[in-house]
């Protein structure tokens, strides 16, 4: 017999939009909502309308994934043509899009702070992967991405065998199951803001939970519609709050739309 959680699993997952989802998370959203009383029609929209704000309204229409994997089998050779197609797919993703035109100087920066990094660990990554090729890591570095959109992961898993790197992509709820595995770096993109959509201290669970020396935490300094609002002091101000008590070097770089601390523990 299917359960009202089940019901509500099933109609979102109907939906080419949600489809791709781990079923863990759309879940956990669907029984919140059920929580609060809502019919089937009502937890069902309620919960979609959750995971497009969280985490599908980040991406462009369809995900090329299959005709993308193709495309880089073809340029991968001509080592002049793989920064401009990767960039291209990057474009597909509103987060690594916004990242584009400040690329080139976004990972310099942030690793002339930084020891020889052997090992990462890239939350909620979306195609951040991709950006490998201007990330200076060490020659052995490790890379494990950790996403909730199971198509996708399939997708780095190509892109990580064809660039011929020591990386995996698994499909993780970073709210019930976040990697525990020690690292080097975390990174953890414009992540805090979107899970703290879904849980109001899922940020601090988080930065408790990963085991990395050093961290990236980023938030975005402008919406997806180009506005600023005040986000860079609120996410100032949202930072201080969650590393409250750290003993921990901290160095704050500021993008044009993107706000970033780079965290040494003690």
């Amino acid at each position: 017999m299917t359960t009202p959680l089940q019901a509500v699993v099933e109609a979102v997952q109907t939906s080419r939009k949600y489809q791709a989802i781990d079923p863990g998370l759309v879940a956990a959203v669907a029984g919140v909502e059920l929580g609060k009383g809502r019919s089937h029609k009502e937890a069902v929209k309620a919960t979609k309308n959750q995971l497009h704000q969280s985490a599908a309204v980040y991406q462009s229409g369809r995900m090329a994934y299959d005709r993308w994997l193709d495309e880089f089998h073809d340029a991968w050779p001509d080592e002049s043509a793989r920064r401009p197609l990767l960039r291209q797919v990057m474009s597909a993703h509103s987060s690594t899009n916004e990242r584009l035109p400040i690329l080139d100087d976004f990972y310099t920066r942030i690793f002339a702070l930084l020891p020889p990094i052997h090992s990462v660990l890239d939350i909620a990554c979306g195609l951040n992967p991709l950006a490998l090729p201007w990330m200076p890591l060490a020659p052995d570095a490790s890379y494990l991405a950790v996403d909730i959109f199971m198509d996708q992961v399939a997708f780095l898993n190509g892109f990580f065998q064809l660039a011929d790197v020591a990386g995996r992509a698994e499909t993780r709820n970073v709210l019930t199951d976040c990697p525990t595995v020690p690292v080097d770096l975390a990174l953890i993109l414009k992540t805090i803001p979107c899970l703290e959509q879904m849980e109001k201290d899922a940020g601090r669970r988080l930065l408790d939970e990963v085991q990395a020396r050093h961290l990236v935490i980023s938030f975005p300094s402008r919406s997806l519609g180009g506005r600023q609002k005040g986000m860079a002091s609120t996410y100032s101000a949202r930072f201080a709050e969650l590393t409250s008590g750290w003993d921990a070097k901290v160095t704050r770089l500021d993008f044009s739309n993107e706000l970033v601390f780079v965290v040494e523990r003690g």
